[in-house]
């Protein structure tokens, strides 16, 4: 089991936002037309805009199914799911309030949220094909033993992009609400699913 210790001392923890606090942040910049992280641009706001309504509707309308709660009501030892993101990416909003809704079903989980630039030692050592790609959850027990990984969006939104990615036949902003579309149409049902099997696995390994 790997230990990840090193890459969240406190001066890291200390700065980690609940999601309440991350939804604050997530409001503060949208008023004063900003972003988080390193790079500033027009698009970015545009995108954090929406991203701020698509959060609090999802916050309202997520609803865990009664296999997945089962599960995860079954975890006896406290952990941190810890998650990396920034307020203008588009797959975080979409998929983060599920993972949080998740936890809500088990007091022992803890959800914390980093800004992927301020961490760059802890995203780069959970890249996705090189990349620097968000959201990802970082799940940990309580001596920082990693149990599980997610992200950064659920497989079949991950073959659109790959397939995209190959063969850019249109602009990106297109792109984008194809994605946005497609995590319409799942209703979150893909990462639920995928949350699932992974947290059976951990429930496996632990002899739950």
């Amino acid at each position: 089991m790997k230990n990840a210790a090193h890459l969240f001392p406190y001066a890291v923890t200390e700065k980690a936002y609940s999601y309440s606090d991350y939804m604050e942040l997530m409001e503060k910049v949208v008023l004063e037309n900003t972003t988080t992280g390193l790079k500033q641009s027009e698009d970015l706001k545009h995108y954090t805009r929406l991203n701020l309504s698509r959060m609090q509707r999802l916050n309202k309308k997520v609803t865990v199914n009664e296999d997945l709660k089962k599960t995860i009501s079954q975890f006896q030892f406290p952990q941190t799911w810890f998650i990396l993101t920034e307020a203008w990416c588009g797959d975080a909003a979409q998929n983060i309030p599920s993972i949080v809704a998740l936890a809500l079903f088990n007091s022992q989980i803890t959800v914390k949220l980093l800004l992927r630039d301020e961490n760059p030692e802890i995203m780069d050592a959970y890249l996705t094909n090189g990349g620097r790609s968000i959201p990802k959850l970082i799940a940990l027990d309580e001596n920082f033993n990693e149990l599980f990984t997610w992200g950064p969006r659920p497989a079949g939104a991950q073959e659109m992009l790959k397939a995209y990615q190959a063969n850019p036949v249109k602009p990106y902003m297109e792109f984008a609400e194809d994605i946005q579309r497609w995590y319409i149409s799942d209703k979150t049902e893909s990462i639920q699913k995928e949350l699932k099997e992974l947290l059976e696995g951990v429930l496996i390994e632990n002899k739950f």
